[in-house]
């Protein structure tokens, strides 16, 4: 996509560093005191279920204001098999650019993308007031639950978006988070440390 001063492009070798300080910008102090976003971006390039097809940077006016990655996944049907479907994240916007429409447009683009390499469904934790704009709903009303809840628990922040439509007609399971995004806490810590110092704060609204 090359439209407006507005690049969305598969992100190369060279641009690890800055998508990963990038992703460090936008989810500073954001879910906790610092963050581990940048650190699971860097793991999970060499991970199996990592899809570099689908593993884009926007750039506006040539500097890069935003990435996207996703991963393969399944959700475990009750009867026992396995659906393919993907999830994806961490999904970030510099934040001079954020609440700015970016963030939506990257997404979209990116799911078309996804559909077009044969992805059925998606699911992650997100937030509903934003994701719920690009057609996700609350998973469970589609009866896919998540591991770390109660079965009959409406979660609102586990979200599923069908990008076949159909693709979970019959469908009843249970997704778990890919380990992955299960990082040491103590090697993003030293991770961290290689890049410029930032003060953590605990604030408000924070998860942990």
């Amino acid at each position: 996509m090359n439209q407006d001063n507005l690049v969305i492009r598969l992100e190369t070798e060279n641009d690890y560093r800055n998508t990963e300080n990038l992703v460090r910008e936008a989810f500073w102090n954001v879910y906790k005191p610092g963050c581990n976003e940048h650190y699971v971006l860097h793991t999970f390039r060499k991970r199996p279920e990592f899809v570099p097809e689908l593993d884009f940077v926007m750039e506006k006016d040539g500097q890069m204001i935003g990435q996207v990655m996703y991963v393969r996944t399944v959700i475990q049907n009750d009867d026992g098999g396995e659906l393919p479907i993907m999830t994806l994240g961490p999904i970030g916007i510099h934040p001079d650019y954020k609440r700015q429409g970016y963030g939506k447009i990257l997404l979209d683009y990116s799911m078309e993308k996804a559909a077009a390499m044969g992805a059925g469904a998606l699911c992650f934790e997100g937030s509903i007031d934003f994701y719920g704009k690009s057609g996700f709903v609350v998973a469970s009303t589609m009866d896919i639950h998540y591991y770390d809840e109660p079965r009959d628990a409406v979660v609102p922040y586990f979200l599923c978006r069908e990008l076949k439509k159909g693709y979970l007609d019959g469908i009843s399971g249970t997704y778990h988070t890919p380990q992955g995004y299960f990082v040491d806490d103590n090697e993003a810590e030293s991770f961290d440390k290689s890049f410029p110092a930032k003060e953590k704060l605990k604030l408000p609204g924070q998860l942990w």
